[in-house]
């Protein structure tokens, strides 16, 4: 990066970092059931709501039990249940007729990081009627009070039931992009593991290590906090402690409630501290392949950590004994590659694998630009990075023979150099 970009990022960071405490940063009110929504419901004489999940949940019964809750009470609940992985425009857009259709006063999103940001994405169109979700891309381009959300997670990892961002796709250009408002954040989040106990072990892996991912970004970026500092350590060690056992045993209570306090802290961390190239990288991956944000996450984070070498060692090496993974005597590198190693045989031991197949070479030099363009000069990482450089990460992101065969192509008998078939999603 150039010493003038340099100078503009650490300069909007620095900031950011000073505005943090005058920001009207907020925490969602927990709730520990869905049997607490009707009275919370009835007491704001809200009688018609809408919500926002996908039709796998629905088809699931997974929302059952809501909705019966609801109807019991008197409370109409209009569904929404299109939300796709990744949640595009067309989602926000459609599921906001149904909220105007049926009359909804408020919002209830269930399901895992797609269905909140869709429903964020509603609530933001709700109050800006006349706003199209593209211009709402970035930072506070809201500024309006969202109709009442209440936010129930059925994974643990991306914690959007505490955070200010939407992230949403355009099919279009192919482009995962974030909305951040503090309007967004959920005015209630509803941590009930039941909900949880019927997610699959892989799904349980990539959120887990998704959630992993906003608290180590928070933590090794430079905007922290006494608050955000402890709500990524805490958000580490049940990670470390109780993912391995939710992966193993799916219903087992303990580990479930665990991780979701897990991703709830490390939500709490990330809407305040930020998150970084991890997350720009991913997005990017999300938008132009449909690489689910947990899984591009799990793959992505130790390469980052490995570039950022020296520039994270202390900030990581404390988080590493903060996690149980290294003594407090250890050194800073040495505690800081053990966390590294520890996610690496964690990946492995959940079967995530330490590459994205779908990455073609001809892609990087536009998803390396989005990542640019969201991460710079917003994201306050160790390192600071351009375009260039995080087209290196992309490429060491791909199959090992896929970037042998980049790196060092060799003649076909035509002479033109073979070109090996794109692999599947």
């Amino acid at each position: 990066m150039t010493p003038i970009k340099t100078l503009y990022c650490r300069t909007f960071q620095l900031a950011f970092r000073l505005a943090l405490p005058l920001l009207p940063y907020r925490e969602p009110e927990p709730l520990c059931s869905i049997t607490a929504i009707p009275p919370l419901l009835q007491d704001k004489q809200i009688h018609s709501v809408l919500l926002v999940t996908d039709h796998a949940l629905r088809s699931l019964g997974v929302t059952a039990p809501l909705e019966q809750t609801l109807e019991q009470a008197g409370v109409h609940c209009a569904v929404y249940d299109g939300v796709v992985p990744n949640p595009t425009i067309q989602n926000v857009e459609e599921a906001r007729q149904r909220y105007l259709q049926s009359g909804a006063q408020a919002i209830i999103a269930l399901g895992g990081g797609s269905a909140m940001d869709c429903a964020k994405g509603v609530g933001a169109r709700i109050a800006r009627p006349r706003k199209p979700v593209r211009k709402m891309k970035g930072l506070l381009k809201i500024l309006r009070a969202t109709p009442l959300t209440i936010a129930i997670p059925t994974t643990a990892g991306t914690g959007s039931e505490a955070t200010l961002a939407a992230v949403i796709t355009d099919p279009q250009s192919r482009h995962k992009y974030p909305i951040n408002d503090f309007a967004l954040i959920p005015d209630y989040a509803v941590l009930d593991p039941a909900i949880t106990l019927g997610l699959p072990p892989f799904v349980t892996a990539t959120t887990g290590m998704d959630a992993l991912t906003h608290a180590v970004e928070a933590y090794i970026g430079g905007s922290t906090t006494k608050l955000t500092r402890r709500m990524s350590e805490q958000a580490a060690r049940l990670i470390v402690q109780y993912l391995p056992k939710a992966y193993t045993d799916g219903s087992n209570l303990a580990a479930r409630q665990a991780m979701l306090q897990a991703a709830y802290c490390a939500g709490v961390a990330f809407t305040r501290s930020y998150v970084g190239y991890v997350h720009g990288v991913a997005h990017s991956l999300g938008g132009q392949y449909g690489v689910p944000h947990g899984l591009a996450n799990a793959v992505i984070l130790p390469y980052f950590l490995e570039e950022y070498g020296p520039a994270c060692w202390e900030k990581l090496g404390n988080l590493a004994k903060a996690s149980g993974l290294a003594q407090s005597s250890s050194s800073s590198e040495h505690a800081a590659k053990a966390f590294i190693a520890w996610i690496r045989q964690a990946n492995r031991s959940m079967g995530i694998p330490e590459s994205i197949p779908e990455i073609r070479a001809e892609d990087i030099p536009q998803m390396a630009r989005h990542a640019d363009q969201e991460s710079n000069p917003l994201y306050p990482v160790p390192k600071l990075m351009d375009q260039t450089e995080l087209e290196g990460i992309y490429h060491k992101l791909m199959p090992k023979e896929a970037a042998q065969w980049i790196s060092k192509p060799s003649p076909a008998p035509s002479g033109t150099i073979s070109r090996p078939e794109p692999h599947s999603a």
